[in-house]
């Protein structure tokens, strides 16, 4: 998709990935699902790893967590289109299809980067609170956020956005290291 082509078939991409079009659409129910997924990680992910492999957070948890935010919000013009359309795709699947309603909703990428940018805290809080603190940042830290702050609370001031989120987090993460 990136040279500009057609999007690919789900059998090009069981055959690029190796798999069958049961494991695909056990993981995507459908091809648009797939397609927008794989579209917001390859916008996302390239500059979420960077952020989190600064050397100057490495071993900072809150700064880490800032660095997250940052990033994800600097890239959200051109992927919060996307993670609505993902959303809608998620939260309202097609009535009376099985294997839609047993598959996984999203892929677990924010949480990987979550438990990443606090990998710090692991050593110091227990597996339960770790845990929690992710479940916690899952709540205040990607596109749903945006869109509430964006859609119910009318905020459309993309820096009053970005204190608002990183203050959340922030806050989030110094609670559990107090806690800890």
């Amino acid at each position: 998709m990136s040279t500009g082509g057609a999007p690919p078939s789900i059998d090009e991409i069981a055959a690029e990935a190796d798999v069958s079009r049961r494991t695909i659409y056990m993981h995507f129910p459908t091809l648009d699902h797939l397609l927008i997924d794989a579209t917001a990680g390859a916008l996302n992910e390239p500059p979420v790893e960077a952020a989190l492999g600064d050397p100057a957070v490495a071993d900072d948890p809150v700064a880490r967590v800032e660095a997250l935010v940052r990033t994800l919000l600097e890239y959200s013009p051109q992927s919060l289109p996307l993670g609505r359309r993902l959303i809608r795709l998620t939260v309202d699947p097609a009535h009376g299809n099985a294997q839609e309603q047993a598959a996984p909703r999203r892929t677990p990428r924010r949480v990987k980067w979550l438990e990443d940018a606090c990998k710090p805290l692991r050593s110091t809080l227990s597996e339960e609170r770790f845990q929690r603190l992710i479940s916690a940042l899952t709540i205040v830290v990607g596109w749903e956020a945006q869109i509430a702050l964006r859609d119910v609370r009318g905020l459309d001031d993309p820096q009053a956005e970005q204190e608002t989120i990183t203050w959340a987090a922030r806050v989030l993460v110094e609670a559990a290291i107090k806690e800890g």
